[in-house]
């Protein structure tokens, strides 16, 4: 089955401990490229987080959003700065002598001076990682199924653009007996002039004729394309994993016969439909750009 790389997926799980929320966007890249934004505390686990979302996913520019809630109680965990509170105590105490003020011995007045008292931050989130890896999960799960769903879409386009490209392709091949007349019929002309001049260039008229069929004759590159329509077809239905990058390998096939046949097809209305061919190619192409 076919897969955008366009996409979204949210989830969110708790315990007693956490609530954790998980959103992943997805879009258009030709390798995996992840960016992560989530709190500094869960940086531990980012190579795990990569770990699995490589397992679900091979192409694609994808931002990962964690939000996180830790509903643990907090622990009163207040450190003194012992060195900034001595240093207070002594300046106070020079002030009082210097002024011949009574000294304050209020311990309150000196924890009440900044940074005297430190909060200190957790630093670990034991047993996060039970809520992070389910909620990851399901976020990927929700953006594997809307890939899914966009790669139907894409595909169907496909089989509708590959049916047009069929009818196009086979009406530039039915004005081959039309161009070949005309060619013989000018190549005949010429010939006819040299041929009235006794003193025509033999090799000239050998080189012309040999010329003849490789000028004008795109059969092999109309057979190439409709084979190469065929794989397309083959290689969509029978996709368990990432094809986008053989689809767009057989793209430029596609355009390089089509280019050949607007080489050799000299012929107001083949340049016409070639042009037509080529532009239909160029809308398939955009499309595999979007496929994993």
């Amino acid at each position: 089955m076919l897969r955008s790389m366009t996409g979204f997926g949210a989830a969110e799980t708790e315990n007693e401990s956490y609530k954790v929320h998980v959103e992943v966007k997805s879009v258009n890249q030709r390798f995996l490229d992840l960016a992560f934004h989530m709190p500094r505390l869960l940086n531990v686990w980012e190579d795990e987080l990569r770990n699995r979302i490589k397992e679900k996913a091979a192409r694609g520019k994808m931002d990962v959003y964690v939000t996180l809630v830790d509903k643990r109680e907090m622990e009163a965990c207040v450190r003194v700065n012992h060195g900034l509170a001595k240093g207070y105590h002594g300046a106070l105490n020079e002030i009082s002598d210097l002024l011949h003020l009574p000294r304050n011995g209020d311990v309150t007045a000196i924890a009440a001076y900044p940074d005297v008292l430190v909060m200190e931050e957790r630093t670990s989130l034991e047993g996060g990682e039970e809520v992070l890896f389910p909620a990851l999960e399901q976020a990927l799960e929700s953006l594997d199924a809307m890939r899914q769903r966009e790669g139907m879409n894409i595909q169907q386009d496909f089989q509708q653009r590959l049916a047009e490209l069929e009818s196009m392709v086979d009406k530039v091949s039915a004005l081959a007996p039309e161009i070949v007349e005309a060619y013989r019929q000018r190549l005949q002309k010429m010939m006819a002039e040299l041929l009235a001049d006794k003193d025509f260039d033999e090799t000239r008229i050998i080189q012309e004729t040999a010329l003849y069929a490789d000028k004008v004759n795109y059969t092999e590159e109309i057979v190439r394309l409709k084979s190469h329509f065929q794989q397309f077809r083959q290689m969509v239905a029978a996709a368990e994993g990432p094809v986008g990058r053989k689809l767009d390998f057989l793209i430029q096939e596609m355009n390089r016969e089509a280019n050949t046949i607007g080489s050799k097809a000299n012929n107001a209305a083949a340049a016409q439909i070639v042009v037509d061919i080529k532009s239909e190619i160029e809308k398939l192409r955009e499309q595999v750009q979007n496929i994993e």
